[in-house]
């Protein structure tokens, strides 16, 4: 979609402006979206689900890159074979996830990871979410779960009704006492 005003730039030595560009040309450019509700394609199998990640990769690098997402996610790995659409929701949230880092994302986009999740699962979610980070990867989260988000973050924006209310470091954020109130239940 295009915005309906301002840009979207990317990149650092020479940010160009991204906003409108076609999705498969963002995504060669390293951005890759984790979409809320998951949306995997229920009637192809996990492994399908996995290959459309890395669509534009060559075979040998491919399997490379799927056999590290089966590392990442062992579940996926037991489950190659089944249909997308029977997977438990948390199962179905690593396969959207496996399927991004297919692409090995330069940012990768997450847009409420833990919505509609058990806890135990929305934990082991956050865990792999914090090892990706502590690989040096880039990613920016999307979380109504504040306390999770704000435990994993580098820098926060809490946002109020579209807009802006605070910014900064994450840890500041949270011991924030407008945010402690209004959004940690604390």
């Amino acid at each position: 979609m295009k915005p309906r005003g301002g840009r979207v730039m990317y990149g650092d030595a020479a940010p160009v402006d991204i906003a409108g560009e076609a999705a498969h040309r963002i995504a060669r450019r390293g951005i890759v979206q984790v979409p809320e509700g998951r949306q995997v394609f229920a009637n192809m199998t996990v492994a399908e689900n996995l290959r459309l990640g890395a669509y534009h990769v060559p075979g040998p690098e491919a399997a490379r890159r799927q056999a590290a997402v089966e590392a990442r996610f062992p579940r996926l790995a037991e489950r190659l074979r089944q249909q997308a659409g029977y997977l438990s929701g948390g199962e179905q949230q690593m396969l959207a996830m496996g399927r991004a880092l297919m692409a090995e994302p330069v940012l990768l986009l997450l847009d409420e990871p833990s919505m509609g999740l058990a806890p135990l699962i929305v934990d082991e979610i956050f865990s792999i979410i914090a090892s990706l980070r502590q690989e040096g990867r880039t990613i920016l989260l999307v979380e109504q779960n504040a306390s999770a988000a704000l435990a994993i973050a580098d820098y926060a924006y809490v946002l109020e009704t579209g807009r802006i209310r605070l910014q900064g470091r994450a840890a500041e954020i949270a011991r924030n006492p407008e945010v402690t109130a209004a959004y940690l239940g604390v």
